[in-house]
Order: structure tokens, then sequence, then C-alpha cells
């Protein structure tokens, strides 16, 4: 059977050193009184003693000078190998080696590629449970002396091999010269033709996804002229990993992408570290990894020590991340660049390219995916749960169906301080004055096509602002603004997520602007609207300073100015008082959308959508009475509705006008308002009796 390209060195190589090794063992039984003794190697005899005070085993030579200038003299034997280069030459130019390093890697790496070896290693240690080379045998095999320094330096920390991995010391606490030595599997499999990742990293490798058109040309010339660290600051949907991927290719090399976000926060960061920048500098190429934020708490010290674990890789190293460079994480200058937004064309073209043959229509397509911002990566996953959502349903695949893909890919953390509600109502299901309407679709195109004029038109202002979009949604209880913020999100295909104020606020100073800072760290990873509902308690008018608790109130607020305008996607701030919202947030808003009372005619409609089709009425119902004698909100109505169903079934009866208005009689009550004859008309008796 052939062997694989580019290891005929290798095994020529290890020829070699079996030459070596046989001069080892005659050399040794010309002076071993007994050398088949069944018991050799487990004990001393006088004649061991002897031979060890005597200088020990004769100093072989050398190795041939085809094997010590392996990097610049091919041996006949190795010419067959692909381009001209093994993989062990390969090795020593991507780790820096000296061809004694070279010497010392083929010996250490012998028993895992030729069992005898382990024997014969046996004997020459003079213990046969010990089958791997020594560090005093694999000097003596390559011609050195024990104390040599140069040989001895080449197998301590800050030297490539152990540096980088490719070979393991073991044994520390026995001497120097009797510590075993050990190659990796993973790098022997590499020698010898298996370029399977290293299992270390199996859990943490990522897909890039596939493949967008971005500029990557200068960032590839900055690789290749020899940057060996750059920075990359993404966005919410940004192509960071694409484009640090791209770019190495550009610069001649491959790409070990690793997601920090699937790594353990058990693992030895470190340890993972070497690993990968060994696998990186093992098969030619550069190391994209990240976010930092997954690393540890920001600016902490953890942070810090695994970030400059792989910042100072000897590999060329694309660090992602969503924070500004921290000066602390490598003493290496970094190239610092923003990772591309791509727009909208380029992302439709990348859906495309995952869904393949099984794309729904390209209008269907762009409905699905035109409120997300997603990386190339999640596109790719998103295309797949889309694939097994379709197959789930046993349907073609659609728009719900890469919809629902691509919500899969949101992060759950926001969820811990939100409550996150998938839209179920439609333009349909609301009941509003039509100027109110107009707004919300003004306020749907403005999330959708943002990038268009704040990109392609290059209309966005400067001072830092993001992309987002910011609501103001005001009006009295139950006039549908919560409602209005659901319709919102589903007509862009996203999720509400609800702020849940009890999970803000708090009575320490200072730790409200955290929490406050985690939702909006948060939501940058999921595709959603942000809901502020009462949002007067957060979003409430400065004051002037009188004591402490007036201070740190309005830092809370100013806070929120500063915060809310770097914000990257849609949030709505719902209040029944708009009076009290800060005057300042009025210039960072960009719709305002008052919700009014809903007049005689609009009542009429929210009663017959509460009531629906499916609830049996009494013959005595008059809902267009309701409607004009009672000004009520769309939430009352709602109550009154469900309060009056539940009247009518405990009875075993239609719901009838005597259940609509003690209800309603029920629902005056609760917002301390008077039932008046004026009002409930002939039924005013039946509210009475609802009194007595």
């Amino acid at each position: 059977m052939a062997e694989a390209p580019g290891i005929e060195h290798l095994l020529f190589r290890l020829a070699l050193l079996e030459s070596q090794v046989r001069a080892a063992v005659e050399a040794r039984r010309a002076v071993d009184p007994a050398p088949d003794d069944a018991f050799r190697g487990l004990y001393l005899s006088d004649d061991d003693v002897e031979r060890l005070l005597a200088g020990g085993w004769p100093q072989l030579p050398a190795l041939p000078e085809a094997v010590a200038e392996s990097g610049r003299k091919v041996d006949a034997a190795s010419s067959a190998e692909t381009g001209g280069k093994s993989r062990l030459h390969l090795v020593r130019e991507r780790f820096g080696l000296a061809p004694l390093d070279i010497d010392l890697l083929v010996v250490a790496l012998a028993p895992d590629v030729d069992g005898r070896f382990e024997r014969l290693y046996g004997y020459l240690n003079d213990d046969v449970t010990r089958r791997r080379a020594t560090i005093g045998l694999a000097l003596e095999l390559c011609g050195r002396q024990g104390s040599d320094a140069e040989g001895r330096g080449r197998l301590r920390p800050g030297a490539p091999l152990v540096d980088e991995g490719l070979v393991v010391v073991e044994e520390l606490d026995r001497p120097f010269l009797t510590r075993s030595l050990r190659v990796p599997d993973r790098v022997a499999a590499h020698l010898l033709g298996d370029d399977t990742s290293a299992y270390e990293l199996l859990a943490a490798l990522a897909d890039p996804g596939p493949r967008v058109p971005l500029d990557a040309e200068p960032l590839g010339r900055a690789l290749a002229a020899g940057a060996s660290l750059v920075y990359l600051r993404e966005r919410p949907g940004s192509a960071g990993r694409a484009l640090a991927v791209e770019a190495l290719r550009l610069s001649g090399l491959g790409a070990v992408s690793v997601d920090f976000g699937r790594l353990e926060p058990e693992i030895d960061v470190a340890s993972v570290a070497r690993v990968a920048g060994r696998e990186a500098l093992l098969i030619g190429a550069g190391l994209v990894a990240g976010p930092v934020e997954a690393l540890g708490e920001p600016n902490s010290a953890r942070e810090r020590a695994a970030v400059r674990a792989y910042a100072e890789l000897a590999c060329p190293v694309v660090l992602l991340g969503r924070s500004g460079w921290d000066p602390f994480w490598s003493s290496r200058v970094p190239v610092l660049l923003d990772a591309p937004l791509p727009d909208e064309g380029h992302r439709r073209a990348a859906w495309s390219a995952s869904l393949g043959s099984e794309q729904a229509g390209a209008d269907a397509l762009h409905s699905a995916v035109s409120g997300f911002r997603l990386t190339p990566e999640q596109v790719a996953r998103a295309s797949a749960a889309a694939r097994w959502q379709a197959a789930l349903s046993g349907t073609p695949l659609a728009a719900e169906h890469i919809r629902s893909g691509a919500l899969a890919q949101n992060a759950a953390g926001l969820e811990r301080m939100a409550r996150r509600i998938q839209p179920r109502v439609g333009w349909d299901d609301l009941v509003l004055a039509p100027s109110a309407l107009r707004l919300l679709r003004e306020l749907v195109g403005r999330v959708l096509n943002r990038e268009r004029v704040l990109g392609e038109w290059e209309m966005r202002p400067g001072g830092g602002r993001g992309q987002g979009v910011v609501a103001l949604f005001s009006g009295e209880s139950g006039t549908g603004k919560t409602m209005s913020a659901e319709v919102v999100a589903g007509a862009l295909g996203l999720e509400l997520y609800t702020i849940n104020l009890a999970t803000v606020v708090d009575k320490y100073v200072g730790e409200t602007e955290k929490n406050l800072e985690r939702i909006f760290s948060e939501v940058d990873g999921v595709n959603g609207v942000l809901l502020f509902d009462e949002a007067d308690a957060l979003f409430g008018k400065r004051s002037e300073v009188r004591d402490a608790h007036d201070r740190y109130a309005n830092i809370e607020v100013a806070y929120l100015l500063q915060r809310i305008e770097t914000f990257d996607g849609l949030a709505i701030l719902a209040t029944n008082l708009r009076a009290n919202v800060d005057e300042a947030f009025t210039r960072r808003l960009d719709s305002v959308i008052d919700f009014p009372f809903p007049d005689v005619e609009q009542r009429l409609i929210l009663w017959r959508q509460c009531l629906g089709d499916s609830v049996p009425l009494a013959q005595d119902v008059d809902l267009a009475f309701v409607a004009k004698s009672f000004e009520l909100s769309g939430g009352n109505i709602r109550s009154i509705a469900l309060t009056a169903a539940y009247l009518a079934a405990e009875g075993g009866a239609e719901v009838g006008m005597g259940d609509l208005v003690r209800a309603v009689h029920r629902e005056y009550r609760k917002l301390g308002r008077l039932s008046v004859r004026s009002e409930f008309g002939e039924w005013y008796e039946a509210a009475a009796d609802e009194s007595a």
C-alpha cells in the first residue's frame, strides 16, 4: 500500500535512526558482560557499577549529514514528496526549528511509528519498563553528550519543541536526563499524513459559513507583510470571521477558526490556546478566534490572561470581539479594524448559498430575512434549522421555516432579564386611529430601510451614533401600546422582549446602570424588539439635586441618554405619562406615536373582536349599545368580555346582555368609576343587582 504523500522523508530518517540505534546497541554489547541476561534492566550487577564508573557507554558519532541538514539537503528517498518538501521539512520551517530539534523530534516519535523502537529503547535505557526515549538517550542518539548545554536547552521550557507542544517532557520529578519524551498524537498523525484536527479543539471549531463578497484584500496585504496580530471589532450581524478567513486565504494561509463561546467554563484556556496555535502552524494556517467576551468578565485578570494566551501565539492570530482593544491583552501591536456589515444583497446571497436548491422564492426569502442581522456562520446554522423545520412539517421550505431558523440563533441570555413574547397578532388585530396605524407602518419601514438610508446613502450621523431605532408609544392604559409593539415585532419577523423592571432597578448605587448595560449588551446578540413598558420609571425627568438620591437618579437617566444613542436595535418605550419622560429623550426618539382613546366605531370593532365568533351570544346582546354607552379602552373591553364569558359559562348559558353589564359594572369598580343610569339605561337594574 502506498504511503501517505509527504512522509517519505520521515520514513527515511527513521531508517537512519534505526542504524544509529543499531550502533548504540552494538556499542553496549561490546562492553556488556551479560547481554543475554533475562533480568537485564531490573538490577545492577558489580560489573555494571564498574562500567558506569569507567565512563558509561561509548559516545556515538553525530547523525549523517543528510539528516542533520535535512532542511537544506533532501535525500533521494524524499524526492517524491509534494512540492519538494516533506512534512518534516515544513514543520521545521513553520515552527522555526533547528536541525537538532528535528533530530530530537524524530527520536521521540520513533516508538509511535515503529513498535520495534519500544523494545530497543527499553534495552538502551537499561530498563525494560522505560519504552520511550529519555532526554539522555535522545541526546546520545543525536551524537550529543548529556552535559551538552545546547542539546539540553532544546528540551527546556522556552524552546520551540516544548513551548509549541511538539514534544512533551514527562516525569518532571525525575533527574533531567532520565525524563521521558513523548510526541503528542496529533503531531504524530500530522507527520504521517493525517490532518484531522486535535480532539481538544473539535468542540470549539467554528464554520465561517458561506462566503460573502468582502473586501479582504487590505487585511490580506497586512498579513502577507508580516502582521502577526489583528483585532476585528464586531457589530451584530457583521462578517468578521468570514473577513478574517478570506484575508488569510489571500495571504497564502489556511484558517483554524475557534469559537470561544463553545469552550467549557472549567477548561484551561492557556492549554487550549497552545493546541490551537500548534494546529495552525502544523497545517500552515492562521488562527481566527473570538469573541473575546466569552473568555471572562470584561477587564478581569482571567480575561486578560486568556486573551494574552491567544494573542501571543507564534502563528498569525485574528481576534474578534465587540469591545475595543485593551492594550493589556498583549505586548504586540495589533492591526485594528471594524468588521464589515454585509449589506442586504450580500446577506441574501449568503442565505441563497446556504439554502441551495431548497430555497424559497426571492420574495419569500426577502420577507423572511430582511429584519435579521446574522453573521454568515449564523446564516449557515439558521438554514440547516429551516430545512429541519420544513421536514418536520412535511411541507416545502417556506418563509416561516426560514424565519424560525433565524430566530433559533437568538442567544438566551436576555431571557433572564426580559420576558420573551412570540408575536401572535397582526395588523388586522389592531383597532387604532388611522394616524397611529400610519406611524406604526412607517416605524416598520424605518427599520427595514435603515441600512439603505444610513449605509448606501451615507446619512449616518456622527458622534458614534448607532443604527438603532427608538420609538415612544404614549397613551392611557389599555389603548394598545403593548399589542402594537407585538404587531411591529411580528411584521419584522422578530421576537418581542419586555423588560422586567424587577430585574433592572436596584437600590444599590450603580447596579441599575450595570443591569441596563447587560440588557443592551445581550440584545445585541438577539434579533428582537426591546420593549420598556412603563418607561417613565426608567426614563423619567431629571430633577434638581437636593440630596444623594436625586444625584444618583439623575445619573441613571444620563446613562440611558448616552446608551440609547449607541444602540443598534429597535427599542420601544411605552408610557401612560408622556409628560414624565425626560425632554432630552425627545431628540433621540425616531418616532413618537400617540394612542388615543377609542371612539364609538372603534369600540364596536373591539367588542366584536374580543367576543369573537366562537363565543355563543344571546339574542338580547346589543354591542352597538355597549360601544356607545361605555367609554372604555381596548384593554378594559377585553377584560369585560372575559369576565362576561366566565359568568355565562358558570350559568351554563350563552353570554347575555345581563352578563355584559355586570362585567362592565365590575370593571367600573376596578377603575373607581360610578355606575350611573345615564350610561346603563334600561340595564341599570341588572348592574344595581350586582351591587346588592
